[in-house]
């Protein structure tokens, strides 16, 4: 199912590796135009449009945009036990990681009687997309949801697709999930009009200033079409791991891992990266036997047959290489030097460390963040973040003693640039004929 691309004694140059790798093509731009129109109807109608479009897309008419408070209080009462702990544990792990990403305001003297602060200030209110397709992803509510409290968001509303065997209401755990987590803004929308909804407000829902989490290529593109009108996070693309093993790994570690991300999607991307001949045959023979654990076997299937491959590389320096080209969303080191070798990569959104640290740790209860960059785009952007839901902002405090003292700087500057106002509205606080340190009264 996996094929082999042989890379050994070839040059791992950067254009080179970016031609042959294989991944998922998300066209985000050639979606714009069906997305634009269904953008702008929900600018235009509001709440109704919504409701249009959910019997359109996903074959159910909610009784209203918002979820009940009831509904959500019912919704954790019915949640199984055994989820509620494992969502509570999942929250407290990342509650713990996400605060120790918070920093105090830096206050910097750059002369005496000149200062420039930087605080760290939260956005006011975020939308928080959360999918709900064919699968739900109660963890996503915990991934988006805990950092943007963290950070102190002071209004957070999280939306999900509408669900035909659930009243028109998003999935029940998905429901449970935000009810746990205190939030009781919650609406029944999916795809890009759930975007369109946060970017515009409607009647039932107020404009947001950010909206984050991943979704399909009408949600990307979306984003990428209301960018500038809300803030974004990412444009996420189909899931992906890349997989860093040496001769020490355990072939059904490997096959087992290559097969929990294509369960995903379709469009999902694997790559196995390695220097060891021997392991290509023994994770093929893994994937074989192991592929039918998966209740959505046609996806891996599919998944790891288009956009998939083993890498064989001649040395783990060459594998390095690779990998950081490649940028995964994910990537696993499983090599004798695992933790030496991880502190070496450059690219991934996350790296998962050893025999012991799947990637499925990190979705659910590593208390690092699952929400994370896709398309190769680690090689310039982190995951989602306290730092995602905060803008840091310059407070500049200097007496007039202080600004005296650059004055003539400004001048300069200013007169170069052609820029005369700029130095006259200095000029008129501490002319040219009064010492800087005169009375400031």
């Amino acid at each position: 199912m996996l094929s082999v691309l042989d890379l050994r004694g070839s040059a791992l140059t950067p254009a080179a590796l970016r031609s042959v790798l294989p991944r998922a093509a998300a066209d985000v731009a050639a979606t714009l135009e069906t997305v634009r129109p269904i953008c702008d109807e929900v600018r235009d109608r509001g709440s109704a449009a919504l409701l249009d479009f959910a019997e359109r897309f996903d074959g159910v008419r909610p009784a209203s945009i918002r979820v009940p408070a009831e509904v959500l209080d019912k919704a954790l009462i019915d949640l199984d036990p055994a989820v509620r702990a494992a969502l509570e544990e999942a929250a407290r792990r990342a509650r713990l990681v996400h605060a120790a990403q918070k920093h105090p305001d830096a206050v910097v003297e750059v002369s005496p009687g000149g200062t420039v602060t930087e605080r760290w200030i939260p956005v006011r209110r975020v939308g928080l997309y959360v999918p709900g397709g064919v699968v739900a992803y109660p963890s996503s509510v915990v991934m988006n949801v805990v950092p943007a409290q963290v950070a102190g968001v002071s209004s957070i509303a999280v939306t999900s697709p509408p669900q035909r065997d659930n009243d028109g209401w998003p999935h029940p755990v998905v429901l449970a999930a935000c009810a746990l987590l205190g939030v009781d803004e919650v609406y029944a929308v999916g795809g890009a009009q759930a975007i369109a909804m946060f970017a515009h407000g409607t009647e039932d829902c107020a404009p947001a200033d950010l909206v984050t989490g991943p979704g399909n290529v009408y949600v990307a593109a979306a984003k990428r079409l209301l960018k500038g009108i809300i803030g974004i996070d990412a444009e996420a693309g189909p899931t992906e791991i890349g997989i860093l093993a040496d001769a020490t790994a355990d072939p059904a570690h490997v096959a087992a891992d290559l097969i929990s991300q294509a369960e995903h999607d379709e469009n999902a991307s694997c790559l196995l990266v390695t220097d060891a001949p021997a392991l290509v045959e023994q994770v093929q023979a893994e994937v074989e036997r192991q592929r039918g654990v998966s209740l959505n076997q046609k996806q891996v299937d599919a998944a790891l047959a288009n956009q998939s491959a083993i890498v064989l590389v001649d040395d783990l320096a060459a594998g390095l290489t690779v990998v950081d080209e490649w940028a995964a969303e994910h990537l696993e080191i499983l090599t004798a030097d695992a933790s030496a070798l991880a502190r070496r990569v450059r690219n991934a959104g996350a790296i998962f460390v050893g025999p012991y640290a799947p990637v499925s740790l990190g979705d659910y209860l590593a208390g690092s963040n699952h929400v994370l960059p896709t398309g190769g785009t680690a090689r310039h952007t982190g995951g989602l973040s306290v730092h995602s839901f905060l803008r840091s902002v310059h407070v500049v405090e200097y007496d007039r003693a202080a600004l005296a003292e650059v004055a003539g700087h400004i001048d300069a500057l200013g007169g170069a640039e052609n820029l005369l106002a700029h130095v006259n509205a200095v000029r008129v606080r501490v002319p040219k004929d009064q010492s800087p340190r005169e009375d400031q009264n």
